[in-house]
């Protein structure tokens, strides 16, 4: 079914918000099957919306609008989608108790404006929204169907998974099944390149690539009659790129990398410690954003300065003096270092110019990334070329992130 997504609100063309409604109603919709062509951006007037919707309306059968739902007297989305539309509104009794429910709750008075809210299109399905004041709703006529929904997303999530996908279920001729693969250690070209014998003509299962920062992620899909066929379908086609590109790939459940490794780190009893200098502490944030990471993590070290490496984790200082605070063999010894003071079972550390500057001879996002594991010692170049200090830390973590689970899958 062909779909638009239009949102609504002055405050998405100035910038001052970003339109991440639409990043996740295209990404679901596209994995329910769903042909997302166009999206659309229109402030709080009521006449540029009206004539949005009715050019999404020309090449498209369903447009899901955000924003614009609220109380005040700008929030026009519903009343421009029924007058389009050619429906009347009417108060729904439901909404009305569960906003003077909502307020009440909080101990506050409901303002007279709220009561805006309790219109609803005739003949609509309506989404109730327990997880704030502007429920949404669904409307179709001669063919052509529009879904309101409120603009903030924490709302807008809970009524997707609360009413909208299956309401859009109806739409759909097949079943869609799709996995997600995630895979570091390889460019998204080089990648494609090395599936070009399953990409290349594919029709269904298809297979989508896409890069993100440090990684890229397949996304393996098929529609067919039923979920079972679907789902073989799928599975298949991983076999086939398993034998292509296994080496790089860390996860077939689109799990993040810091979830593979603590994941595998607890079911193999080991604990981690980690020593760093240019990522200031972002390796152990990372692991604890992890359920389950007090159970694999033993202590991080923070040694921003060569006193640090030296005190901290013993460095020897004639290593620095010969070689560089940013060297190979520095790294490996804070990892080694890290490891002894720890009594962890392994150590992953990293020394380097997270940028823009960098020491004469040196570039921006040159790092070294040190590991430990038992007598098993060694270490990993990293060369950004960036001088974006932000980006080159989260890479480097990323690397980092890989060099333990290299070592421990």
């Amino acid at each position: 079914m062909k779909t638009s997504i239009l949102a609504v609100g002055t405050e998405l063309l100035f910038g001052q918000t970003v339109n991440t409604n639409a990043t996740f109603l295209s990404d679901k919709l596209n994995h329910m099957g769903f042909d997302v062509m166009y999206h659309f951006v229109v402030g709080d007037n009521p006449l540029r919306l009206k004539e949005k919707l009715s050019e999404a309306f020309l090449d498209t059968d369903l447009v899901i609008l955000t924003g614009g739902l609220g109380p005040t007297q700008d929030d026009l989305t519903k009343e421009m989608v029924s007058e389009l539309m050619g429906r009347d509104l009417y108060l729904d009794e439901k909404v009305m108790e569960q906003l003077m429910g909502f307020f009440e709750k909080r101990g506050r008075k409901m303002a007279e404006n709220n009561v805006k809210q309790a219109f609803l299109p005739e003949g609509c399905t309506p989404f109730y929204n327990a997880s704030g004041t502007a429920p949404g709703f669904a409307l179709s006529v001669d063919g052509k169907t529009a879904i309101c929904l409120p603009g903030p997303p924490r709302e807008l999530k809970w009524l997707w998974d609360n009413g909208v996908r299956a309401y859009l279920e109806q739409f759909m001729d097949k079943k869609m099944f799709y996995r997600v693969i995630r895979t570091i250690g390889i460019g998204e070209s080089d990648l494609e390149t090395l599936l070009m014998p399953v990409i290349d003509g594919q029709t269904d299962p298809t297979v989508a690539t896409y890069a993100k920062e440090g990684e890229c992620t397949l996304r393996v899909a098929s529609q067919r009659d039923t979920i079972e066929e679907a789902e073989a379908a799928v599975d298949e086609m991983i076999e086939r790129i398993d034998a292509l590109a296994g080496d790089f790939i860390y996860s077939y459940d689109d799990e993040e990398l810091k979830e593979v490794v603590v994941r595998i780190l607890k079911e193999k009893g080991l604990k981690i410690t980690s020593a760093e200098s240019c990522t200031g502490g972002l390796f152990p944030a990372a692991i604890t954003d992890v359920a389950g990471a007090s159970d694999v993590l033993s202590s991080a070290y923070i040694t921003y300065s060569n006193e640090s490496k030296i005190k901290e984790v013993n460095v020897p200082a004639e290593l620095i003096d010969e070689y560089g605070v940013v060297s190979p063999q520095v790294a490996e010894a804070m990892a080694r270092g890290a490891l002894q003071r720890a009594g962890a079972d392994i150590a992953v550390s990293v020394t380097g110019y997270a940028g823009p500057e960098a020491d004469p001879g040196h570039k921006a996002g040159e790092a070294y990334i040190g590991y430990a594991m038992g007598d098993q010692t060694g270490h990993y170049a990293v060369n950004t070329s960036r001088n974006e200090r932000k980006w080159n830390r989260n890479y480097i973590l990323l690397r980092m992130l890989r060099a333990v689970y290299l070592l421990i899958r």
